[in-house]
């Protein structure tokens, strides 16, 4: 089975999520909380950083075009919206009308909380949230994601291979095809090529 790791607050996810569930095969959708695996590695979202966070708007915008609506404000606060759709098994029509109301209408999923869970069918997300133990199931997922060497979403995982980003794709649908892709002598050398330098960490 192959996994896919998102968290709603990407709008990489949100571009990649068609192709992801284009590949005819069983895809188990994962939400995980990228806050959480970002500090696990110590990294900076790319929203963190002033001059990388207007590029990589630009860069979504441009890629994803009239289809896509960024949020009034960014990064949003993910957590309860990922719970939710924990709690609804995170099925195919539960990810993709979540994707749908953020990056598609452009809508901040806490201010419209209600808004947001009426649009996933849900009456009572409180109670569905509670009784479904989503809290502790998402802490879990991205325990385990994290424990399996995923670093930022979205990630595709077969198997043993970890495919990291929307432009990951070609990639990973090329490794589907071809399981022999990275036992190219080119391929096997980076997996043990030494560091010339190291930043020292202050």
């Amino acid at each position: 089975m192959l996994t896919w790791y998102f968290d709603l607050v990407s709008p990489f996810a949100h571009l990649a999520l068609p192709r992801v569930l284009a590949l005819g095969r069983k895809v188990r959708l994962e939400p995980i909380v990228l806050g959480a695996v970002l500090a696990h590695w110590g990294q900076l979202g790319p929203a963190e950083i002033a001059p990388k966070r207007r590029q990589t708007y630009r860069q979504v915008q441009f890629q994803g075009g009239g289809a896509l609506r960024f949020p009034p404000a960014h990064p949003f606060r993910s957590l309860e919206a990922l719970r939710l759709v924990t709690a609804l098994g995170a099925t195919e029509a539960a990810v993709t009308a979540a994707f749908g109301f953020i990056w598609g209408q452009g809508r901040d999923p806490v201010v419209e909380a209600e808004a947001f869970a009426a649009h996933l069918g849900v009456t009572d997300p409180a109670a569905l949230i509670a009784g479904t133990g989503a809290k502790d199931r998402l802490r879990a997922a991205t325990e385990a994601a994290i424990a399996r060497g995923v670093f930022g979403v979205p990630t595709l995982a077969i198997g043993d291979e970890l495919f990291w980003g929307a432009d990951a794709m070609p990639m990973a649908e090329a490794f589907l095809r071809d399981p022999g892709l990275f036992d190219d002598p080119e391929m096997r050398r980076l997996d043990a090529l030494p560091m010339g330098v190291e930043r020292v960490k202050r």
